[in-house]
């Protein structure tokens, strides 16, 4: 009788195979099917059968100002909502260097300090002499800051056990291993076997785990996509305009806005936040030039002001459409719609379109201004320092509204503009005397104020 066991997962959508297949045919990943290793289930199932089980009225259970605790570091509590909620596990990534293991020692470091609770920095990959420098040059060697370095994860949950913190970073997720699953450390059953163990103490304990993840070539995190699936929030690190700032950005949060931004500016002491981050993303140039338009595109529940910069080369006939943090399709739209119902003629030549400062963004808001940037450099005349925009363009050349236009608006006053155009819909009710708003409604109506204001 032939097997029916499947030996082969997939590490994106956990499809199983009884071959290796270089493509899955269930998500068209490429390369994602590798050998699950059988685990020993006895030891694995023990602890899980003789913990006990209570139900609980939802309206019985107390909380207690959300349970959250402050980090210390205002821009990361944005990022996750406000703060630490008990039992909240983590997810961590970025590129080797980019300033992980810096922030979250300062993070546990605050903790111990502020709040005299214990915190718990479990290192797979660095010494304790290594953390010890580290430490003393962020100045985060407090009272109630423990660490310690293994790659065993019956080693880490018997310390945990033991001193009983209240926040604990694990650096990292790949590195670890148990001894439950026979397969090698970072392997999808050894990720899966540890992230599944770390997620059942923390809910049980009422821990907040931090799991540090290793990224790919590609920016994403190594590993099984369940991994990200099994916990609260994930986050990403990234770089943002030169080596001395990031940006950590919230990809999914149950306890929080998702897509929610903190940047943050790297100094000899460690990350700091930076308060006003709308001051560095905008345009540094000292007169207004052809191509570059400022927009307001909403991270989360935060008004960000960034520069969008458009060069069209009509002595080419390649017809490319190459951009930096947009969307190339949602460039090509735009295109088709300036061409329909502006009646511009781009034509064949090369579009090149770069959001300012290693921002992305894929929010439609940032039509109008996308727009308005090409055809600036279509006419070769620039659009004033002192305006900013906002809105989504259709297909049928209508400018829709978007969310939050008002928050919008007041970003706009905050930073010192002079003008905004805004959907007609997203015009406010008050009166904002500080600031021309300038309602639009459709694709043609920007264009006449265009060429009637520049």
């Amino acid at each position: 009788m032939r097997s029916s066991i499947k030996p082969f997962q997939c590490n994106e959508c956990n499809a199983n195979f009884s071959k290796w297949i270089g493509q899955c045919p269930e998500c068209g990943a490429w390369n994602s099917i590798s050998k699950v290793e059988e685990s020993i289930s006895k030891t694995a199932n023990k602890w899980r059968v003789n913990s006990s089980v209570e139900y609980s009225e939802l309206d019985s259970i107390a909380v207690v100002n959300g349970n959250r605790i402050s980090t210390g570091i205002s821009e990361f509590d944005r990022v996750l909502g406000g703060g630490i909620v008990d039992g909240t596990v983590v997810l961590l990534g970025g590129d080797p260097g980019i300033g992980k293991t810096t922030l979250l020692m300062q993070v546990l470091s605050s903790i111990s300090k502020h709040f005299e609770k214990k915190t718990f920095y479990i290192s797979a990959e660095e010494s304790l002499f290594q953390l010890k420098i580290r430490s003393e040059r962020l100045g985060s060697t407090v009272e109630g800051f423990h660490v310690i370095s293994t790659t065993s994860l019956e080693n880490i949950i018997q310390e945990m056990e033991r001193l009983k913190p209240i926040v604990v970073v694990i650096d990292s997720i790949q590195t670890i291993y148990s001894e439950i699953s026979q397969s090698s450390p970072g392997s999808v059953t050894q990720v899966k076997e540890c992230a599944s163990q770390l997620v059942n103490f923390a809910k049980t304990n009422d821990i907040t785990i931090f799991l540090i993840g290793h990224v790919t070539k590609d920016g994403a995190l190594a590993g099984p996509r369940v991994l990200e699936h099994m916990v609260d929030v994930t986050l990403y690190f990234e770089n943002c305009l030169d080596s001395r700032y990031r940006m950590v950005r919230g990809i999914k949060n149950r306890f929080g806005t998702i897509n929610e931004l903190g940047v943050f500016f790297m100094s000899e002491r460690g990350l700091k936040g930076v308060k006003n981050p709308n001051a560095i993303l905008l345009s540094q140039h000292k007169e207004a030039v052809s191509g570059s338009v400022t927009a307001v595109s909403l991270e989360g529940s935060r008004p960000f002001l960034v520069e969008i910069q458009a060069l069209i080369d009509d002595l080419s006939n390649s017809n490319k459409r190459l951009s930096v943090g947009v969307d190339s399709n949602r460039i090509s739209l735009l295109i088709a719609v300036l061409q329909k119902h502006g009646k511009l003629n781009i034509g064949s030549g090369d579009v090149y379109v770069n959001l300012v400062g290693g921002m992305r963004s894929t929010e439609t808001a940032i039509d109008m201004p996308l727009s308005l940037a090409l055809i600036s450099s279509l006419f070769d005349r620039p659009v004033s320092l002192g305006v900013a925009c906002f809105g989504e363009i259709g297909l049928s050349g209508e400018v829709r509204p978007v969310k939050n236009g008002e928050d919008r608006i007041k970003e706009v006053i905050k930073q010192g503009f002079q003008s905004v155009l805004v959907p007609a819909q997203n015009m406010p009710k008050k009166n904002y005397n500080q600031i021309e708003i300038i309602p639009i409604e459709r694709v043609l109506q920007l264009i006449q104020f265009y060429e009637d204001r520049f």
